[in-house]
C-alpha cells in the first residue's frame, strides 16, 4: 500500500531520530524522513535537507512536513516552494503528536486532505 509520507524537522537530529523510534513502535509502513539539524551536525535547520527527506518519504500519495520552532517553519516552507514534488503540504500541528497522528492515519490510508482535516479538528 502507498501511504502518504511523513517528514519530521526540527534544529536536532536527536529529537526527529526519537520522534521517528516513537512512531516506528505503532506503524512500519509510513515513509518517514528526518530533517534534523545542520549538515555539520549542529542544532539548526537545513532547507537541502528538508528537500532531500521530502523526496525520500515521496511514495506518490503526498508528504507531510512537521516541525519544531523557529526557522524550522521557514525553511520547511521555502523547502516546498523549492521542491519539485506537487503534494507537499506543512501540518500546523505539534511535531511529536502531529507526525504520530498523521503515520497512524497514513497508515490506515487516509489521504493528505483528510489527515490534515484530522489534524485541524484535534490540534
Amino acid at each position: 500500500m502507498v501511504n502518504v509520507g511523513v517528514v519530521l524537522i526540527s534544529h536536532s537530529p536527536k529529537i526527529v531520530e526519537g520522534i521517528k523510534e516513537i512512531i516506528r513502535q505503532v506503524n512500519k509502513d509510513v515513509p518517514i524522513a528526518l530533517a534534523g539539524g545542520t549538515d555539520e551536525g549542529e542544532i539548526g535547520t537545513n532547507i537541502d535537507k528538508i528537500i532531500t527527506a521530502i523526496e525520500e518519504a515521496d511514495s506518490g500519495k503526498g508528504v507531510l512536513l512537521f516541525f519544531d520552532i523557529g526557522s524550522a517553519k521557514m525553511n520547511a516552507e521555502m523547502a516546498v516552494e523549492m521542491s519539485e514534488h506537487e503534494q507537499v503540504k506543512i501540518a500546523e500541528a505539534p511535531l511529536v503528536e502531529g507526525a504520530y497522528v498523521a503515520a497512524v492515519e497514513a497508515g490506515i490510508g487516509k489521504s493528505m486532505e483528510e489527515i490534515l482535516q484530522t489534524l485541524h479538528k484535534n490540534f
